[in-house]
């Protein structure tokens, strides 16, 4: 499952002029969202999702592979190393 932000570069990615056969690096997603903006680059591929689904789904696909290549998620932080305001309520 993607996060936000993976899911907002991915969406940035995907309305980009960039094809599946090229190999993008950050700046290319941080332009196009400068271009856009996010809530704009959820409304292109809205749009092409609902006009081509067929290629949609496959693009999409690319774009968060991608996206997950070109910025790698740090490690997961242990439990012990989160606030404590941040940690659930004991009962």
């Amino acid at each position: 499952m993607a996060t936000t932000l993976q899911a907002v570069r991915a969406e940035a990615l995907f309305v980009s002029c960039l094809q599946s056969s090229q190999h993008p690096d950050a700046d290319a997603v941080a332009g196009t969202l400068r271009q856009h903006g996010t809530r704009g680059c959820a409304a292109l591929v809205a749009g092409e999702c609902g006009e081509h689904p067929e290629t949609a789904v496959m693009r999409m696909g690319w774009a968060l592979a991608t996206v997950r290549e070109v910025y790698p998620t740090p490690p997961d932080e242990p439990v012990a190393a989160l606030p404590q305001r941040l940690l659930p309520l004991a009962s």
